[in-house]
């Protein structure tokens, strides 16, 4: 059997196993220590393995991934991050569609304290959600502003998907991360403008507060809870200062923001036992999990590398289908999208990385650019249709009266808005790279 009949036939079984319903970094795992087995026999396929665990013990910002993970865990469970969505109340609430405004900057705090889509999602459902209805906000605007604005997640740094793809495509994490940090502000400001927009042709889509709701509050009470929202923000400054003007790495800045969130928890009296050991179970499970996605990632990769498939991918774009390079790109991120409506990102990233980052390598694509176009696009497959990732979580936290339909329907303009920053990012490289050029210090 030529080897790329064995690439064919490993791609096939993966994808056939996981629609077992086993877990994703077994099965990967699985695929390719018995295909190593079959091609270098017992000592080849048990060295691929614990070559690639030591690789993955010796990547030293594999660290920083608990630390924000546990970092973002302490804000949520410890009810601080309440206190954000309390400040835009107060201070948005005037604007038409403020409230969904503040929806969207919350989304980005939120993005920049943890890392994952998941805790943006969670928190958006269970506290902007239920407030937004409260006060006749649209309910199809409202679900896809949490959902569009859950998304930055794996975005605005310090991303969690980032830190995988970094591990695969052996990119530095902190260059991946600045290079976030641009486009995720950008469409953060296009869901901005397009609410306020929205908002202002038909107020009735996201009414402003009343004026006697308005004036229920003092200027005393406005300001107390504009100090205890920026509690979380001054967290990420905290954290991020020091890494972005190089006076500490990135896993020392991950230290620093994990117990700069420990600390404000203590300080707020918030941090009880019971917190402290659900966020430690939390932290220890998200994180025991990724490091067994990237080790079987890490695994599939190096079978792949084995094999030569990239340049059986390779020969079937350029040679046989004869494409150019922005040809291929575009087909792998439609691929990406395809993908989206039935896994997770991090499925995602495992199951072609091995495959495409190679390949962009060699049409001589910055891999770091890449980096954020992949992340954008992941965005964009967790919205789309039949079974991307945010629709079904939307549901599952949405109250009754918010239907499957709404959902559906309310994410059409915000994926649209997706789409156009995604293109912008494609069209104009810099926008992405030019942050990490200018500060970023290895």
């Amino acid at each position: 059997m030529s080897y790329d009949m064995i690439a064919m036939l490993m791609f096939g079984s993966m994808l056939v196993m996981l629609m077992t319903g086993q877990r994703m970094f077994g099965i990967i795992g699985f695929v390719a220590v018995v295909a190593a087995l079959f091609l270098w026999g017992d000592r080849g396929g048990y060295d691929l393995a614990f070559a690639q665990s030591i690789k993955l013990m010796n990547w030293f910002p594999l660290l920083t991934l608990p630390m924000f993970i546990f970092m973002g865990y302490v804000l949520s469970e410890s009810k601080l991050a309440d206190d954000l969505y309390r400040m835009f109340h107060v201070w948005f609430g005037p604007v038409p569609g403020g409230l969904a405004i503040g929806t969207i900057v919350l989304m980005v705090l939120i993005s920049a304290m943890n890392g994952l889509s998941v805790a943006g999602m969670a928190i958006g459902a269970t506290i902007a959600l239920p407030e937004l209805l409260r006060r006749n906000y649209d309910k199809r605007m409202v679900t896809g502003v949490i959902q569009a604005g859950s998304s930055l997640g794996i975005l605005v740094p310090p991303s969690v998907v980032m830190v995988l793809y970094a591990m695969i495509a052996r990119q530095p994490v902190g260059q991946l991360w600045l290079a976030g940090i641009v486009p995720g502000l950008m469409m953060a400001l296009m869901f901005i403008l397009y609410i306020w927009v929205r908002c202002k042709i038909n107020p009735a889509l996201g009414p402003a507060i009343s004026d006697a709701d308005r004036a229920a509050v003092s200027r005393s009470e406005k300001n107390r809870l504009l100090l205890a929202g920026l509690l979380p923000l001054g967290i990420f400054v905290v954290m991020m200062v020091p890494f972005v003007l190089g006076y500490t790495r990135l896993v020392e800045s991950s230290v620093i923001g994990a117990l700069a969130a420990l600390l404000a928890a203590i300080a707020k009296g918030r941090m009880t036992f019971d917190v402290l050991e659900k966020v430690t179970r939390h932290t220890l499970a998200i994180t025991c999990m990724f490091m067994w996605i990237i080790l079987a990632a890490l695994a599939f990769g190096a079978v792949f590398d084995g094999l030569r498939a990239v340049d059986f991918v390779r020969a079937l774009f350029m040679d046989n289908l004869g494409l150019g390079r922005w040809e291929i790109l575009i087909l792998m991120q439609l691929s990406f999208i395809l993908m989206g409506t039935f896994l997770d990102d991090t499925a995602m990233l495992v199951i072609v990385a091995p495959l495409y980052v190679p390949i962009v390598r060699m049409l001589e694509f910055d891999l770091v650019w890449y980096g954020v176009l992949y992340t954008m696009t992941c965005q964009i497959a967790y919205m789309t249709p039949p079974f991307g990732y945010n629709l079904f979580l939307m549901r599952a936290m949405a109250p009754p009266e918010v239907t499957l339909a709404d959902i559906y329907r309310s994410i059409v303009p915000f994926v649209s808005v997706m789409i156009l920053a995604l293109a912008l990012v494609m069209a104009f490289p810099q926008i992405a790279l030019w942050l990490p050029q200018v500060l970023y210090t290895p």
